[in-house]
């Protein structure tokens, strides 16, 4: 197990905040139960964000999601909406969603520090007139995420200052070598399966197929 690998063990919150100290006034405050007008005006410009769920089985996930001018919808101060766009169809967040019905959202903008953190309940929908609300070229999805907020609030820029996040491509002209047709290849050990067939598959899939 991993946590054999290590010797000292923060076990208690009491500890944690001997070690980091307490949260100042404004930081607790922050956390509100529903979304104000600051917060709807950051989903409806953000195009991406994490989403987190946890299964029966307490195993947790994190997964991408993304969508052009906005990647959820706004439905009313406590209710959110994602799209389930096509993807690999594993549906690992959809399933743990139907196991426990909780989620863990992260709202990002390109360009912005901040971030925007929103935590609640949730199902899997099929509700023709919100769904269709979020058709993206002429098509719609045939699943969505419904979220009954919970609890919300803004992340300072922090993180993303340290990481670069945004100045990445303006300090670096070319990326990290990643080919992921090759690196799928070398993982699966398909028999068969070959690098340039399957990266023209994946090239394609992302033209053609993003919705």
């Amino acid at each position: 197990m991993c946590i054999d690998r290590f010797q000292r063990i923060v076990t208690s919150a009491d500890e944690l905040t001997e070690l980091l100290g307490s949260p100042s006034e404004s930081v607790r405050k922050k956390q509100l139960s529903e979304l104000d007008d600051h917060m709807n005006t950051f989903i409806a410009t953000s195009p991406f964000l994490l989403l987190g769920t946890v299964g029966s089985d307490g195993r947790c996930d994190v997964s991408p999601r993304g969508g052009m001018p906005a990647v959820g919808k706004v439905l009313d101060s406590r209710t959110l909406a994602i799209p389930e766009w096509k993807g690999n169809r594993r549906v690992d967040s959809l399933r743990n969603i139907i196991q426990t019905g909780r989620v863990g959202l992260l709202f990002m903008t390109p360009g912005l520090g901040e971030t925007l953190r929103v935590n609640g309940r949730a199902c899997v929908i099929r509700d023709d007139d919100v769904l269709a609300s979020m058709s993206r070229q002429g098509k719609q999805p045939v699943v969505g995420i419904g979220i009954e907020v919970e609890e919300c609030f803004f992340q300072c820029a922090k993180a993303l200052i340290r990481s670069k996040l945004w100045e990445w491509s303006a300090e670096n002209s070319d990326p990290p070598p990643f080919d992921f047709a090759e690196i799928l290849v070398d993982q699966t050990k398909i028999e068969g399966l070959e690098v340039e067939p399957l990266r023209q598959q994946i090239e394609e899939s992302y033209k053609e197929r993003l919705y």
